[in-house]
């Protein structure tokens, strides 16, 4: 290339300074580094300085320098080195041609301070960095396991023939073995667990041979099977909608010696006569009375003993959002001797709390992970899945009665309603729950009083769409994943906008820190997810949807009629504004399907049947009637014996998360029971490799160990932060509520409470600090 003052000045100062250097930029580079000399050239000038041109070959090959060190640290087995710490160590070379020992040198200051950072001593880095790797799937092998260990010994300047190295590997090597031989032993109890349950299945035999083996007539036999002395093992539907019953001989011949009873408490007979092996049908009644009788999931309301001994009133308390449902029975709730206030979320108990508080009554609190004890309060505000079902109460309050119909925890919905021992019990929900209250409450024989609602400040929707320029103070954005809420976050910040954001992952303590951003004015704007829905009390002006459509982990479909009525009826708080909007971003969907499902009138679920799942006494008193002490056993046959798909009253909810802890399990020695169905119910996110874990967890608690609780990991300065350092962070803070839900429950192999709420809170703080952050928003942005 020579000089040519036809050129442009950028042209002509590459060819002058590669003269000069003898560095030449590639072909697919010569368009980028032009654009870089033209902004670097002063005003008619048309050369630059070979340093200039140094720096800007630099800048151009940074991201080849950045693959070619991940090449280099993925083959070599370094996993933990992370590509932030790639681009800081490609950022520091100031050779345009650089070789690969060069790359390594700027990396390995880099990466250990980094691994510095992960804790304060070689084992806490060491944990930290490794529990990492196992949440996003990374799970280190033998070989990598020593490399990082080594790193970690360098990294903290330990000297030669320091015992740390020695002793942390053998560890490892124990831990590696133990997973192992778990993996291994819980696949030949599984084998064996499921050739049982064949084996059991194989051993059933048709009603027709009912009356041989318990020596009675089919008319006894009906009428025994009605009243429910006679458990039906299995019920299985046949073609043309019949059903057939099987029965589990061994369990027939030992009831025998009961006839003699039987005969006895009989009146009359007035049972349909035999019909072979395919039983009549007999009713709700009676096919609600046969099933389940080891699990008594066909009893399910008289299982909850404290509850039916009780005069219970329930009074169920529906309407929109904003409509005041809580405001009623809070205060019958402060007035009473005694009460409970059952709330969906760990922050909804904590604003139940305080809503007592403010009405001159002290509650203890009880969530999942935390216990606030406060003593002589007869009061206690809870989550739902804490309900207390033996020590009666005077009234009792339990919110978003709609979660009746979530697949995941509409179960513990179904026992609170139903299980609840207080005199008068106040449910709170959307219109849409009130068939099925309606359902619980005849199922338990309770009385039932119904109050419905108006909202209290008008909603309407929006004629037009809504460009994101056009977004003012006040409005709330509507988002259906983290990765869109924090794109619209930057995107909004780019327009110089202050911006509050809540979403799922973010713990209920940063959520509130946000809301309050929101509600003081401090953020012009709130960008969300449906998260929003419940539990945060938001002076909302105009709820934008930016999608109306949302993936609810099965498949990506509309918006419901509840969903747009739940969401955007968060707008316009009474008191605060005069109506609230509801509307569309501009391109994200019609403004006529807004107003359509806000004036729908509610959607009935067809299938009204209660979602039931065992708790640990039902899980107790299968294993005993099965005789198993395998909770992947009970389950198994809970799952295919117990509660039949087309059962008219109640469904099972969706157990597979218990499922697969219960599989994993398996292997791990001496927890007993009980122990691991706690286990089985413990919050953990797969998605993050938490089963894995978990199961990590048990193996030491049952070996006799402490387990330690997870760190805050390495955290930079909060306006330095990116994305993925913040995942991370989002994701320590699941592994601690994992932990402190395991510590409430074996304090003795979980006893450093005090260390992980600590950790906690300091991990609330920095993330709550990265998402005020401002600036380092739109320079992320710029930047992908």
């Amino acid at each position: 290339m020579t000089s040519d003052h036809s050129a442009s000045p950028a042209r002509d100062a590459l060819a002058q300074v590669m003269r000069r250097t003898g560095l030449a930029p590639e072909a697919k580079e010569e368009h980028e580094v032009l654009r870089r000399l033209a902004r670097a050239l002063a005003p008619g000038a048309r050369d630059v300085p070979d340093d200039t041109y140094r720096h800007v070959l630099c800048l151009v090959r940074r991201r080849k320098w950045v693959s070619r060190l991940l090449d280099r640290t993925r083959r070599s087995g370094r996993i933990w080195i992370t590509r932030e710490e790639m681009e800081e160590a490609a950022a520091t070379v100031t050779n345009p041609e650089p070789d690969d020992q060069t790359l390594e040198n700027a990396l390995a200051p880099v990466a250990m301070a980094r691994l510095r950072g992960y804790g304060a001593t070689p084992r806490a880095a060491f944990e930290s960095v490794r529990a990492d790797l196992v949440d996003t799937g990374r799970v280190p092998s033998p070989a990598q396991t020593e490399l990082l260990l080594m790193a970690v010994a360098v990294a903290f300047g330990l000297p030669e023939g320091d015992p740390f190295l020695d002793t942390l590997l053998s560890e490892e090597r124990q831990r590696q073995h133990t997973a192992t031989t778990i993996e291994q032993t819980g696949r030949e109890r599984r084998e064996q667990e499921e050739e049982q349950l064949r084996a059991w299945e194989e051993s059933l035999v048709p009603f027709s041979e009912v009356p041989r083996l318990l020596h009675c007539s089919g008319r006894e036999a009906l009428r025994w099977i009605a009243e429910n002395r006679l458990p039906v093992a299995r019920k299985l539907r046949e073609a043309g909608g019949r059903e057939k019953w099987e029965f589990d001989p061994i369990q027939l011949v030992a009831l025998r010696g009961k006839l003699v009873e039987w005969r006895r408490d009989s009146k009359g007979d007035d049972t349909p006569p035999s019909v072979g092996h395919v039983a009549p049908d007999m009713g709700r009644k009676v096919a609600n009375a046969v099933i389940a009788r080891v699990a008594a999931l066909d009893r399910y309301a008289a299982h909850f003993r404290t509850a039916r001994a009780l005069n219970r009133r329930i009074t169920l308390v529906t309407g929109p959002t904003n409509s005041g449902k809580s405001y009623t029975a809070l205060n019958a709730l402060a007035q009473a001797e005694s009460g409970l206030a059952l709330a969906p979320l760990r922050l909804l108990a904590h604003e139940f709390r305080e809503a007592l508080a403010a009405r001159g009554v002290e509650a203890s609190l009880a969530t999942g992970e935390e216990r606030i004890l406060v003593p002589g309060s007869r009061h206690l505000a809870a989550t739902v899945e804490m309900c207390p079902f033996y020590n009666p109460v005077d009234v009792a309050i339990i919110d978003e009665a709609q979660m009746l119909f979530d697949t995941d925890r509409g179960a513990a919905w179904t026992a609170a309603i139903m299980g609840v021992p207080a005199r008068h019990l106040y449910v709170l929900g959307a219109p849409d729950c009130i068939p099925m209250v309606r359902r619980i409450a005849e199922l338990c024989g309770d009385p039932l009083d119904e109050i419905s609602l108006e909202r209290k400040s008008p909603l309407h929707a929006a004629s037009q769409s809504v460009r994101l320029t056009e977004l003012s103070q006040g409005d709330a954005l509507i988002a259906f994943s983290r990765r869109e809420v924090l794109d619209l976050r930057a995107a909004l910040m780019q327009h110089g906008r202050r911006v509050a954001v809540v979403y799922g992952a973010l713990s209920p303590e940063v959520r509130r820190a946000e809301a309050q951003r929101f509600n003081s004015g401090q953020a012009d704007i709130l960008v969300a997810t449906d998260a929003i829905g419940m539990g945060l009390n938001l002076s909302i002006k105009r709820v934008v949807f930016a999608s109306l459509r949302k993936y609810d982990g099965r498949e990506t479909r509309d918006l419901s009629v509840q969903e747009v009525k739940q969401i955007g009826g968060r707008a316009g708080r009474f008191g605060k504004h005069e109506a609230g909007v509801v509307a569309v971003l501009s391109g994200a969907g019609s403004p006529t399907f807004v107003r359509r499902q806000l004036e729908a009138d509610a959607e009935i679920p067809e299938d009204l049947r209660p979602f039931v799942q065992p708790d640990v006494d039902i899980v107790k008193a299968v294993a005993s009637e099965i005789g198993s002490q395998s909770l992947y056993g009970v389950l198994s046959r809970i799952r295919r014996a117990v509660l039949r798909k087309d059962d008219p009253n109640y469904r099972l909810a969706d157990m597979e998360q218990a499922f697969a802890i219960a599989s994993a399990l398996e292997g791990v020695e001496t927890l007993d029971l009980a122990t691991r169905w706690s286990y089985a119910m413990c919050p953990v996110d797969d998605r993050d490799n938490g089963i894995r874990r978990l199961v990590g967890w048990a193996a030491d608690h049952a070996a006799g160990r402490r387990v330690p609780p997870p760190g805050t990991g390495r955290l930079p300065a909060a306006d330095r932060a990116g994305r993925e350092e913040l995942e991370r962070a989002e994701k320590r803070h699941k592994r601690l509520v994992a932990w402190r839900w395991l510590a409430l429950r074996f304090p003795e192999f979980y006893p450093d409470r005090e260390e992980a709420e600590d950790t906690t809170r300091q991990l609330n703080d920095w993330i709550e600090s990265v998402l005020r952050q401002q600036s380092r928003a739109r320079r992320s942005t710029q930047k992908s």
